[in-house]
C-alpha cells in the first residue's frame, strides 16, 4: 500500500516531432509539455532526419507530417516500422482526403489528426494511441 511520501515511478513517453515548419514544431512541444508523462525527445524537419533520430532515440511515439521536403511522411512511416518497431505513429497533417488517410493508416499508424483540429484532438489522440486504440480526426470519412 502506498503512503504519503511514497514515489510512484511513471515511465516517460518519448516523442519525436517531425514537421518541416519550425514554429509548428515548437508549438507542438509547448502543447505536449502540459503532460508530465510525455517528453519531446527530438524535433526534426525532414524525413531523413526523422529516420536517423528514430533509430538513435527509439521514441515511443512519432508525430509525423505527410508533406516533408525530402521523403514523404508515408514512406518515413513505412521505414520507421523497421528501425523503431515499438514506436507508435500519429500523422499530424493538413491533408484530409480519404485516400490519403487510408494510405497513412495502411503504414501501421494508429492515429491521424488534422492540424486545424489539433487543439481539441491531440491530447485525446495520444491517449487513445498510447492505449493501443486507433484515433482519426472527426469529419474524416473512410
Amino acid at each position: 500500500m502506498l503512503t504519503y511520501g511514497d514515489r510512484v515511478e511513471t515511465q516517460l513517453k518519448r516523442i519525436l516531432v517531425v514537421d518541416d515548419f519550425a514554429p509548428w514544431r515548437r508549438f507542438l512541444s509547448t502543447v505536449l509539455s502540459v503532460a508530465p508523462e510525455w517528453q519531446v525527445s527530438g524535433e526534426v524537419a525532414t524525413g531523413t532526419d526523422a529516420l536517423t533520430q528514430a533509430q538513435e532515440l527509439q521514441p515511443d511515439l512519432v508525430l509525423l507530417d505527410i508533406g516533408l521536403p525530402d521523403i514523404d511522411g508515408l514512406e518515413v512511416a513505412r521505414q520507421l516500422k523497421a528501425i523503431a518497431p515499438e514506436a507508435k505513429i500519429v500523422f499530424l497533417t493538413a491533408e484530409s482526403s480519404s485516400d490519403l488517410v487510408k494510405a497513412a493508416l495502411a503504414t501501421g499508424a494508429l492515429g491521424y489528426v488534422i492540424k486545424s483540429q489539433l487543439v481539441c484532438e491531440l491530447l485525446p489522440a495520444l491517449a487513445s494511441v498510447f492505449s493501443g486504440r486507433r484515433f482519426i480526426s472527426q469529419g474524416i470519412t473512410l
